[in-house]
């Protein structure tokens, strides 16, 4: 499809970057998106017919690098345990002009799925690790499942050809945050980027509290102990982590730190649920229906319309009014594992 001219948000954001959920469902249950006495067995999740397809996604991710998406991530719930995923990967990775497809996934299955995401045109992997202390591991993630076998999907996507990997750690107080530096040594030795999230309070049902928080300056002064390290600049504008590298080596840390310094102001993303609603912020309340005029018959003009009126529209900007939005209780916001991190 042409490309369109560049549409820009209230704001003056252009829209840049893709985040596609294709699924809400996750074998992991880990605290802050997915409770387990939430989420437990009973739980409804979506039924399959409510999911948009593949060929409904790949519509609607032509018609947004149209609008001027460059790059697309694949989120979930876990976005391994949606059936045939690579299948997916292959439609998107056809798209002209758009070079970059990312997944963020808990690495469980990506041993026996590595190959085949790298074969379908996946080219870059992040994979969520909170530490790599076992027993810590096995209540984070609720399932008591091991750190081994998340670091047997690294080592797969990496013989796949996924290198360097970005590693995802959301630091939590109290939890995980004395256990930063040997996730950090470990992963920087095998050449792969670490990055350390903020505990935020996306979703309203992860009993979110500032005292839960370890400020990004204090996760940098803790590596900073035994690994020197350098800020370094972005590699592009909007990048939402603040990047550093060793003094005394090659490796990369990433600091994302939505909570204690907002990024929104450079926020470029887009967001598609699995039933396929618009989110335009990952702290947003409501999205826009694109299901009902897909499966209605709607012409790709009527859904570049509603489109582009939702990016129109958009003045989200919640990380820097967050002390205020935190006061209204009945501000109720889309759950993590709906929309992905």
């Amino acid at each position: 499809m042409k490309r369109k001219k560049e549409i820009i948000d209230q704001l003056k954001r252009p829209i840049k970057d893709l985040r596609i959920s294709v699924t809400d469902r996750c074998n992991f249950r880990c605290a802050y998106c997915m409770p387990a006495e939430i989420y437990g067995e009973r739980y409804e999740f979506l039924d399959q017919e409510k999911l948009l397809t593949f060929e409904e996604i790949n519509r609607v991710t032509r018609l947004l690098v149209s609008l001027g998406v460059r790059k697309v991530r694949i989120t979930g719930g876990e976005p391994l345990v949606r059936r045939d995923i690579n299948v997916l990967v292959k439609l998107i990775s056809s798209i002209d002009t758009l070079s970059d497809i990312a997944m963020t996934t808990n690495g469980y299955l990506l041993p026996k799925m590595a190959q085949s995401l790298k074969t379908a045109g996946l080219t870059r992997l992040t994979v969520s690790l909170d530490t790599l202390d076992d027993e810590i591991f096995r209540k984070m993630n609720g399932r008591n499942f091991g750190v081994e076998s998340v670091l047997q999907g690294i080592e797969a996507a990496s013989k796949a050809g996924f290198h360097p990997i970005k590693i995802n750690s959301v630091v939590q107080k109290g939890v995980n945050d004395h256990t930063i530096t040997t996730l950090t040594e470990y992963f920087l030795e095998k050449g792969h980027i670490v990055r350390f999230i903020e505990y935020m309070d996306v979703g309203t049902l992860n009993n979110w509290n500032m005292k839960h928080v370890v400020p990004g300056n204090e996760i940098v002064a803790k590596i900073n102990e035994t690994i020197p390290i350098e800020p370094i600049g972005p590699l592009y504008k909007g990048e939402v982590a603040k990047r550093y590298r060793q003094k005394n080596g090659t490796g990369e840390i990433g600091i994302i730190a939505s909570v204690t310094n907002p990024f929104c102001g450079d926020c470029t993303r887009l967001r598609l649920s699995p039933e396929g609603s618009l989110y335009t912020c990952l702290f947003g309340s409501k999205g826009t229906d694109l299901r009902t005029p897909l499966r209605d018959g709607a012409s790709d003009p009527e859904l570049v319309e509603i489109i582009s009126n939702t990016w129109l529209s958009r003045n989200d900007r919640y990380s820097e009014t967050r002390s205020v939005n935190a006061s209204n209780s009945n501000n109720k916001k889309v759950e993590m594992y709906h929309i992905g991190g």
